[in-house]
């Protein structure tokens, strides 16, 4: 071979490993870009994916809990009802028995409203333990055959709105009896 041959071959040579050499950095350069990609592809489809969970939650809640205002602005009507059954005696209750009967069975109505919703009464009975998370002490007082925490007195009835605590039921608790 002559030398003119050779040079020419080892200029092609270098000329095939420039390219090569050029080849391969921009293969890793693809495949650098198409890992970066496929990062964020991944972390867009994962923060759809939440936003998607997020709004059934969001959606799920607003049907539960999104009367519960109203809800909570009836509870006087309930207390209402059922302190004029309280007090009306039998004197009353054989005086105007129609009326008394219109007034049970709009709160028998009341309660199946707020029963269908979710509704559901929190009725604390004397004697039991109170429960912080599901009463609300209104006042304390010693009381002899008691122990302290003990429900002595209940106010007002209490309400869940499915596992929500809607209002507390109002209680007298028994305080540590003085020796």
């Amino acid at each position: 071979m002559s030398e003119m041959k050779k040079d020419e071959i080892a200029e092609d040579q270098a000329q095939i490993n420039e390219a090569n050499d050029d080849g391969f950095d921009e293969t890793e350069a693809l495949r650098a870009e198409r890992d970066e990609m496929r990062d964020r592809f991944m972390r867009a489809l994962a923060d759809s994916e939440n936003i998607r969970k997020r709004g059934e939650r969001d959606r799920r809640e607003a049907e539960q809990y999104g009367g519960s205002k109203l809800a909570r602005d009836l509870l006087p009507v309930y207390d209402a009802l059922r302190r004029a059954l309280d007090s009306a005696g039998d004197e009353q209750r054989a005086a105007a028995s129609a009326l008394i009967e219109g007034v049970e069975l709009t709160l028998r109505e009341l309660i199946n409203v707020f029963t269908k919703h979710g509704m559901e009464p929190v009725v604390p009975k004397v004697g039991d333990t109170f429960d912080p998370q599901l009463h609300q002490a209104m006042f304390e007082a010693p009381l002899p055959g008691t122990k302290a925490g003990d429900i002595i007195q209940v106010m007002t009835e209490g309400f869940m709105l499915h596992d929500r605590l809607l209002r507390p039921a109002q209680v007298g608790v028994s305080s540590t009896p003085k020796s």
